[in-house]
């Protein structure tokens, strides 16, 4: 057995974290197993031995750990085989799950390709849509428009979709497609429509609608481009500009899918279907890696007539049978609960706790959406100082760029949604 301080440095020394440096200058908390909605760290931080995940391990963790229901899933899964290749094989537990995503998601959304992560369902997504127009003969149509503020993952084709300016992937504009960008969507879920904005997006569809493939966003909510919400309304609108111009819609729900801002899906807010739909994260309750691209016939059917019939993708992993035996317990978990209910006594709590916050000096703005709790600051968070802060209020959050944010398991009681508010805002005066 290696010791805390032998594994800190062997992670220091090997260890490339994700948006850090190598090697790392800032030692991580080592966690050492987790139950519930508290991790275990090996040593104290901030004289805390466990904190609260206010995070649900990057919004995935939706049910909190160790959950009775999903180890079983993954045991019994385990008993019969842990995976097996998906090209010319299939199995129960992908088939189940493909056909209860298309049960539970908008119609006519109706087949579905199973892949590894977030960033590679949106990879899947945009060729799904660039092949559509290939194969009936539109190949001009290859570029996607999307509105500032968005992200949509790492991998090359999805940052070419993500913010150019206020993202994390400024690094890469000379070599990626050069794609349209709409103008952020004005602020706030109860907004309306701004009349102004959305002329200006019909004029941009209109403009470009012999080159578009397809427009793309986060329905609702902004995630990792900024945590800002907007009005279903633009949803509406982008469908009608879609259908009207014959352009494709994807929405990317890998973050809001399955529950997080109130409605089990963001498009379900606007009561209406994408073309292409991503979904991740909390798929598989935290448990392991997985996402979904599904569509429409229509966009199957218009690939299958092409001059390449087949859609060119196929991860190694995919399908894998212990990561779609947890996906359906852990959906079928969150559908036997009233979790409406509980997303909104979360969004009744957070709203509550961390209504201090926004007396914070240097806080520019508190909100709250579903189970999603916001604080923007007029600066660029300090994130091992707003980190340990929260520490030592016995919650674990990780700030970014100027925000501090939580997303809690479901399962997350009133207790530690107190302590979570009192840790945001001593996260916010910290930072």
């Amino acid at each position: 057995m290696y010791s805390p301080q032998t594994l800190l440095s062997l992670d220091q020394a090997h260890v490339w974290h994700p948006y850090g440096p190598m090697p790392g200058k800032v030692a991580p908390y080592l966690v050492e197993s987790a139950s519930g909605v508290r991790l275990r760290l090996a040593e104290p931080v901030g004289g805390q031995r466990e904190l609260i995940d206010g995070m649900s391990s990057w919004w995935a963790a939706v049910h909190g750990y160790r959950h009775p229901v999903l180890d079983a899933a993954v045991q019994d899964q385990l008993g019969r085989m842990s995976h097996v290749m998906f090209g010319g094989l299939t199995h129960e537990p992908a088939v189940r799950l493909a056909a209860k995503l298309v049960e539970i998601t908008p119609e006519p959304l109706q087949h579905v390709f199973l892949a590894d992560s977030g960033s590679v369902a949106v990879e899947v997504a945009m060729k799904m849509c660039l092949q559509y127009w290939q194969s009936l003969g539109r190949p001009a149509k290859r570029r996607l428009l999307t509105w500032r503020g968005g992200y949509h993952g790492d991998t090359f084709h999805p940052m070419s979709v993500c913010d150019p300016e206020g993202g994390m992937h400024q690094l890469w504009g000379g070599v990626l497609p050069r794609q349209l960008f709409a103008a952020e969507p004005p602020a706030g879920f109860d907004a309306g429509l701004d009349e102004a904005y959305a002329d200006s997006l019909r004029a941009l569809i209109a403009e470009h609608a012999e080159e578009l493939a397809a427009v793309i966003v986060e329905p609702v909510v902004q995630g990792a481009g900024g945590m800002r919400f907007h009005s279903p309304a633009y949803l509406r609108l982008l469908r009608e500009l879609c259908d009207e111009h014959d352009v494709l819609l994807v929405f990317d729900e890998i973050a809001t899918g399955f529950g997080r801002s109130g409605e089990l899906f963001a498009a379900d807010h606007a009561q209406l279907s994408p073309d292409v739909m991503c979904l991740g994260k909390a798929l598989t309750g935290g448990y392991l890696t997985m996402a979904a691209t599904l569509c429409t016939p229509r966009v199957a059917e218009g690939i299958s007539r092409g001059e390449v019939p087949v859609l060119a993708h196929g991860p190694t992993f995919m399908g894998n049978p212990l990561a779609a035996a947890v996906a359906n317990a852990s959906i079928d978990l969150l559908l036997s609960q009233d979790w409406q209910t509980e997303v909104k006594r979360i969004e009744t709590a957070l709203r509550a706790h961390l209504a201090p916050a926004a007396e914070v000096p240097g806080v520019a703005e508190v909100r709250t959406l579903g189970a999603i709790g916001v604080v923007q600051l007029h600066h660029p968070v300090d994130v091992v100082a707003a980190t340990e802060a929260a520490a030592r209020e016995g919650v674990w959050l990780r700030p970014f760029r100027d925000l501090i944010y939580t997303m809690p398991p479901y399962v997350t009681d009133d207790a530690d949604l107190a302590r979570i508010g009192a840790a945001v805002t001593a996260a916010a005066a910290a930072g």
